[in-house]
């Protein structure tokens, strides 16, 4: 492994991370927040729930009542007159249904002059669910979804229709209660009837393109769940007010700064990254093979969010799947890395954030038995890189907005 090319990769991924932290993005957003006179009440959804309702409560003082729903280990300390719970994500599980009914009871009995600070990002679809369908069912299509390749979008097109929350239908819940409504934003373009399957945002897709998602995958569904995806969504909504507040875009603006300061000459090839994994990684290491020998010190940016097709049964996650394709086209290659991280700190069901690579990679891979080939055909990208010194850990982080990937040469 190339240390000063790690250190430098180190460097990027803290300086990117801290750069967009929700704590002072909730602050801003609280400063047009005004209470109808009656109970305020918090509910936070999503990887980055705990640090958005820490913050909120910090600039208010208080709130009357309020729950987090978080991932596990997500939670980091406890929030005066907020109960914190954490439960199931990519898959929900009983901790996600049961922490969601506890919100939902907070906003039965709401009136007119209180307000819901309903704090939102990514992870929600799978952190803040009640089924219409049994959990276990429900639990089986998120589980075919993730593994036959859809998309984000096409995700929650199906989950909300089969959801008491998703879809507006929180907002819905909370009336005659004003929704102020502050979304943390991890899909590409902001769209925000998707985030988090848009609890609290009227749905713009239909019927019509479930169903069509149903056909393109050959999903397996049960009538009842048909039936449901047959079932129109809200769409329009009176008592909701959004403000949305750090994007992908964001994060890879920190990203170039960072290597601007570390001598690189910055180049944002994208914020809208939506491919496979592995063909991202291979053309990120493609870019640095052309430019190689330039004798320019240059980082190539790509911030979005990747997909994985599960063909084995091994343990990664799709930066991690990035960063091992890009040593492959980068092997021997001095001065070149790639590395890729998730801005919530996990990548898929791991404790690694992402991966990194460089042009030793592939070598130290070989000499441990292991063709990158044969490793990304089974998926187990978190081992390969973990033998190679390869894997980026930081813990959660507490914010969530999509990842970056960049790729250095040196020389």
């Amino acid at each position: 492994m190339n240390g000063q090319l790690r250190n430098d990769a180190d460097a990027i991924i803290k300086a990117s991370i801290q750069a967009v932290l929700p704590d002072s993005a909730v602050s801003r957003a609280l400063k047009d927040f005004h209470g109808n006179g009656g109970k305020t009440v918090l509910v936070a959804a999503g990887k980055a729930a705990w640090q958005m309702a820490k913050a909120a409560v910090d600039e208010l003082g208080s709130v009357d009542e309020g729950i987090v729903v978080t991932k596990y280990d997500h939670v980091m300390g406890p929030i005066a007159g907020v109960e914190c719970c954490e439960a199931g994500h990519p898959v929900p599980d009983e901790n996600s249904f049961a922490a969601t009914g506890k919100a939902l009871e907070l906003v039965k009995d709401l009136k007119e002059e209180d307000t819901v600070l309903f704090l939102l990002s990514g992870g929600g679809s799978a952190l803040f669910e009640q089924p219409l369908i049994p959990g276990e069912e429900l639990q089986d299509i998120t589980r075919q979804l993730l593994a036959c390749g859809a998309d984000i979008v096409e995700m929650n097109t199906i989950r909300k229709r089969l959801s008491a929350v998703k879809g507006g239908r929180f907002a819905k819940a909370c009336a005659p209660a004003k929704v102020f409504s502050i979304v943390l934003s991890d899909i590409l373009g902001d769209p925000l009837d998707m985030i988090a399957s848009g609890p609290a945002y009227p749905d713009s897709s239909t019927c019509a393109d479930a169903l069509a998602i149903v056909k393109k995958y050959r999903l397996k569904l049960t009538d009842e769940a048909l039936r449901l995806l047959g079932e129109e969504t809200p769409k329009s909504l009176d008592n909701v007010t959004t403000q949305i507040t750090g994007s992908v875009r964001e994060l890879c603006q920190a990203a170039a700064a960072q290597c601007e300061k570390m001598g690189y000459e910055p180049v944002l090839l994208t914020d809208m990254l939506s491919c496979e994994a592995r063909e991202a990684g291979r053309f990120l290491g493609n870019i640095l093979r052309t430019h190689a020998g330039s004798g320019k010190k240059i980082a190539y940016l790509a911030g979005g969010e990747t997909v994985v097709h599960l063909t084995g049964k091994g343990l990664g996650g799709r930066n991690q799947e990035l960063a091992l394709a890009a040593a492959a086209e980068i092997a021997g290659l001095k001065g070149a890395a790639v590395f890729s991280v998730g801005s919530d700190g996990t990548d898929g069901p791991t404790d690694a954030a992402g991966g990194y690579a460089d042009g030793d990679t592939a070598r130290e891979l070989s000499e441990a038995g292991l063709s990158i080939s044969d490793v990304l055909a089974d998926n187990d990208a978190y081992h390969a890189l973990q033998k190679s010194g390869g894997l980026v850990v930081t813990g959660p982080t507490g914010t969530n907005v999509n990842d970056v990937a960049v790729a250095l040469i040196t020389e």
